[in-house]
């Protein structure tokens, strides 16, 4: 059975631009059986203090009163607007989601992350300025299972070339508190991946990085809980992660133009071979042209 509060149905596409408002940002949480994280995760959205902000929470039927909370709060603050029903999982509660939204700008916020204080409001500012299909990058901390900082995640070269060079070369961003797009991105590179469960963010990034505007900003906005009993760290603890996560760049870099290709094979010899290149920059005997090259190379 499914139960809802959210006051159109928004079912149709033609329906949804009509409703679409500019400059408002929805925050889309799915959740089923997050009562550990849900009040948090709202609570966190309500601190923000942002107008132009609605929280969109798609529930997949939750038995351990995590709907209950959500109603409580859903009650009190009008911006929260909510769906529960059985779903085929995460993505796919995160299409309902985006089906849902009214503002042109999307931002996903899994149930045990959180924001920054006032991230929206700024998120909003800079949107003003940005060409559409937008993505909008920021860093992320990453918490340990006792409340210690592991990392802060700097993703600042969001190219696919760049990407695709793997994260232990160019970090890419870790969690989705940390990054923004407009809803019309969707457009171009369709929905979220229903049947992929566990790396549903890296596909969307490394398909958003090809088809949107892409800006980088210097500021931390997401806050990542990398913690024991959650997918992502217990698939990481397997050490199944690897290969599926080098499956994707592989199919990815497939699809690269003849340009990109050597564009990414010119930034993988350089991250590979930082000895041999920083010896041709210093070289009386290197080629002028070589040497632009390699020098071009190095500063982006």
């Amino acid at each position: 059975m499914t139960r809802t509060r959210t006051g159109h149905g928004e079912t149709d596409r033609q329906q949804r631009q009509t409703l679409m408002v500019t400059n408002m940002i929805s925050v889309i949480t799915p959740v089923r059986n997050g009562r550990a994280f849900v009040e948090a995760c709202i609570k966190t959205v309500i601190d923000q203090r942002c107008p132009a902000a609605e929280h969109i929470i798609v529930d997949g039927a939750s038995t351990d009163g995590t709907l209950e909370i959500i109603e409580t709060y859903a009650e009190k603050h009008t911006h929260i607007r909510w769906v529960s029903e059985p779903d085929q999982g995460q993505s796919d509660a995160m299409n309902k989601g985006l089906a849902m939204a009214r503002g042109n700008i999307v931002a996903m916020l899994n149930t045990d992350d959180f924001y920054e204080p006032n991230v929206l409001n700024r998120v909003l500012e800079l949107f003003k300025h940005l060409d559409e299909p937008a993505l909008l990058v920021g860093n992320c901390n990453v918490w340990d299972n006792g409340g210690k900082l592991r990392s802060v995640n700097k993703p600042t070269r969001m190219k696919i070339t760049d990407l695709l060079l793997g994260l232990e070369i160019r970090p890419w961003p870790i969690n989705p508190s940390q990054y923004f797009y407009h809803a019309s991105l969707h457009e171009k590179i369709g929905p979220y991946r229903t049947d992929e469960y566990y790396a549903l963010d890296l596909d969307f990034i490394l398909k958003a990085v090809s088809a949107a505007h892409v800006t980088y900003v210097n500021e931390t906005w997401g806050n990542y809980r990398f913690m024991e009993g959650t997918k992502t760290y217990d698939d990481w603890k397997r050490g199944s992660n690897v290969a599926r996560y080098q499956a994707y760049l592989k199919a990815h870099k497939r699809s690269l133009s003849a340009s990109e290709r050597l564009e990414y094979s010119l930034k993988w010899f350089l991250s590979t071979h930082k000895i041999l290149v920083r010896s041709l920059l210093l070289s009386n005997t290197t080629p002028g042209i070589l040497r632009a090259i390699l020098q071009k190379m190095v500063r982006h």
